[in-house]
């Protein structure tokens, strides 16, 4: 087993259970041992600060927080916790954005669920998922909630669908690609690599949604559209060169397309097993902790698993 575990964010609902049973297979696809962390709700640790002030040990830890018997009846089979041995268990105190920070500082990945407990049914992504993706040191997988899930293709099966990977070639740091190679290799799949051109508006052409994807024949100048595609194809394949050495089992596809990236890779998440996309910028600047916009989007829309990779490492 790894000494980095796959870390699975979870707080009773059903979104976090998804997104466990999410974490539980790509732990034992790397061999790596799974943590599960749940942070406690408010009135829990109220309850555990009054508890430790008055140094009352005749209730048990489990008292206050239930979801670790959600965990064992899920899993079964150890000795002493209920847990295998290469699950481990851990109740946080704190924000929950903060508390999944720190413990997610040596992860190989951290897993949590689009919406908590708590969360409202109209929102597609919850308030810590977002804020747990912006700003994570390690690369950080939200599992979309069954409503959003429900509309991927039906033979897209989680172990068969390509990685698909989001890559802007001049900007994109070595480390999310070498994340989405990585995944690709465990899984024996496909990378599928797809990079959008910006095209010159038509003022005949109305775009309705922030997701359309402007067609061929819209183009002001159709015959433009063939140097950017090959233009954004070269780059592509100047810049996967090394991956594909590093990674030679693993098949790769390119994909160049004009527009908007967001919108593309939410249509390929209907037939993806992941979807990686990096989290900023890889220059050092104020607003380096803030998640991108395609970031942003995919998150917000996808119908499968995203991952959102920060740089991993200092460069400077």
């Amino acid at each position: 087993m790894s000494n980095t575990p796959v870390i699975a964010a979870v707080d009773g609902s059903e979104h976090s259970l998804r997104a466990l049973d999410w974490a539980r297979t790509e732990a034992l696809r790397h061999g790596s041992g799974l943590l599960v962390a749940h942070v406690l709700p408010d009135h829990a640790q109220l309850y555990a600060g009054r508890r430790a002030s008055l140094h009352d040990a005749s209730q048990p830890a489990e008292f206050a927080d239930p979801v670790r018997d959600w965990i064992r009846s899920l899993f079964g089979g150890g000795e002493d916790s209920g847990l295998p041995e290469w699950v481990t268990y851990e109740a946080l105190e704190g924000s929950v954005p903060e508390a999944l920070r720190v413990i997610g500082a040596q992860a190989r990945m951290l897993v949590m669920g689009s919406r908590g407990r708590g969360g409202f049914a109209s929102l597609l992504l919850g308030s810590s998922s977002r804020a747990v993706a912006s700003t994570a040191a390690c690369p950080v997988v939200v599992v979309p909630h069954a409503e959003r899930s429900a509309g991927a293709d039906a033979e897209a099966e989680e172990s068969a669908g390509r990685v698909v990977l989001g890559l802007h070639a001049a900007e994109t740091p070595d480390d999310v690609l070498t994340f989405a190679f990585t995944e690709a290799a465990v899984r024996g799949t496909t990378v599928q690599v797809v990079s959008a051109y910006a095209i010159p508006p038509s003022p005949t052409l109305v775009i309705d949604s922030p997701f359309a994807v402007i067609p061929p024949e819209g183009l002001a100048d159709e015959g433009d559209g063939v140097p950017a595609e090959r233009e954004m194809l070269r780059s592509q394949t100047e810049r996967l060169a090394p991956f594909r050495e590093r990674f030679p089992d693993v098949p790769v596809e390119q994909a160049a397309v004009p527009g908007d990236p967001a919108g593309r890779l939410v249509t390929a998440s209907r037939a993806a097993a992941l979807v990686v996309v990096g989290r900023h910028h890889p220059r050092r600047t104020a607003m380096s902790m803030m998640i991108g916009s395609v970031a942003h989007a995919v998150l917000h829309h996808a119908h499968g698993p995203v991952a959102v990779v920060p740089t991993l490492k200092d460069d400077a």
